[in-house]
């Protein structure tokens, strides 16, 4: 259940009634769910949650742009099921470039599928040899005719080989960095599309390596033009992270209420030289600490969302500082429910166990803790 009590500053009636029904959805629909056993069974289980998600309209707040919205859905998702949060994610991120472009024809063709969970979107932006340099990108997307020809390598992408359409960040001019790249919308089923493997994470997940090989694309796939002019895809991919951030904290914080629910509840019930866990004073630390950071992180999280929902043009401080904190907090969160566990925490059927190897990545992707650091520096130095 996400308890909107601590945030409740932060949001209007419509807020604290989804709360309540997203919550229900993620207990009696997700929660029950088993763990997929392997990356195959993963891949099937994020397209069937796909499903499950357009048509339970929780995709919807997606299309409004309504970001608290977004953060309550993702911090329920997180913690019953880390997988149908990715999903979550993948179907924001490769949404909304379009949402924010001024690109009809793509906004017409993909928007509403995504939406209803009847097309599942990617964003590809990491390569080998960029990540958090995104200006070194090198995919190139070349003038043909009227059109693109798309070239390169896409590593680390959610949904590579099952995704319905991608989000992709190519160069179009070398010598301007990241005044040179492009955005573009590439159907999965375009020819010269090949998924060259899949990388397995610690926790389930459908994640891989896409190589675009001479992909034939027509002018109206690019999404940069319409908004900024040619060569704004940087400006477009920074845009969405700015948006999108503040909502991965929102899902640590989920995983983190699930842990610190877990880890009260054994220490409650779980009896020690003839005491429960919960009456020694370093199991109450651990709670006390677990407890305030869970709080810390939510308001710092749903602070950016309200920013940015009530009109703030840019909200790079707020979101950065809001998953920078909270996803570090998740990790601690989740690691002292391991430990106030003890053996029961390291099962790999044990939900604690599955939050310890699904929390570790938010602190990596769509900028990891570092780069947060830096961009929040930077704005103060500014």
């Amino acid at each position: 259940m996400v308890d909107t009590a601590p945030i409740r500053a932060f949001l209007d009636d419509q807020h604290i009634a989804l709360a309540e029904r997203v919550s229900e959805f993620a207990t009696g629909v997700l929660a029950p769910l088993a763990e997929p056993p392997d990356d195959a069974a993963a891949r099937h289980e994020a397209r069937d949650l796909l499903g499950k998600l357009g048509a339970a309209g929780w995709f919807a707040p997606i299309r409004a742009q309504d970001w608290r919205a977004c953060c309550i859905i993702r911090e329920a998702l997180g913690a019953a099921s880390p997988l149908a949060d990715a999903v979550f994610a993948l179907q924001t991120l490769g949404t909304v470039p379009i949402l924010l472009s001024g690109n009809d024809a793509m906004r017409k063709r993909w928007v509403e599928p995504a939406i209803q969970g009847r097309a599942m979107a990617s964003f590809a932006m990491t390569e080998p040899d960029a990540g958090s340099d995104v200006a070194s990108l090198g995919a190139t997307a070349t003038p043909d005719g009227d059109g693109y020809l798309l070239s390169g390598t896409k590593t680390f992408i959610s949904n590579a080989g099952i995704a319905d359409f991608y989000t992709v960040f190519a160069t179009t001019d070398r010598t301007k960095r990241d005044k040179g790249i492009g955005c573009f919308v590439v159907a999965a089923d375009t020819p010269g599309i090949r998924l060259v493997r899949s990388l397995r994470l610690s926790a389930p997940h459908p994640l891989g390596e896409i190589a675009f090989e001479k992909v034939r694309l027509t002018g109206e796939c690019r999404l940069d033009t319409a908004t900024s002019g040619a060569g704004g895809g940087f400006k477009l991919g920074l845009a969405t992270l700015d948006r999108v951030r503040a909502t991965v904290g929102a899902a640590a914080c989920g995983m983190a209420a699930r842990a610190l629910a877990e880890a009260l509840a054994h220490a409650k019930s779980r009896r020690q030289f003839g005491k429960p866990l919960a009456d020694f004073q370093l199991i109450q630390q651990k709670l006390a600490r677990m407890a305030t950071d869970l709080t810390a992180a939510r308001l710092l999280v749903y602070r950016a969302a309200w920013e940015k929902d009530r009109g703030a043009p840019r909200v790079t401080l707020e979101a950065a500082m809001a998953k920078a904190f909270a996803t570090e907090a998740a990790q601690r969160i989740v690691d002292d429910a391991v430990q106030i566990l003890g053996g029961r925490g390291v099962l790999a059927d044990h939900p604690v166990d599955r939050l310890y190897r699904s929390v570790r990545a938010l602190r990596i992707y769509e900028g990891t803790t570092e780069i947060q650091q830096l961009i929040i520096a930077g704005q103060l130095i500014k």
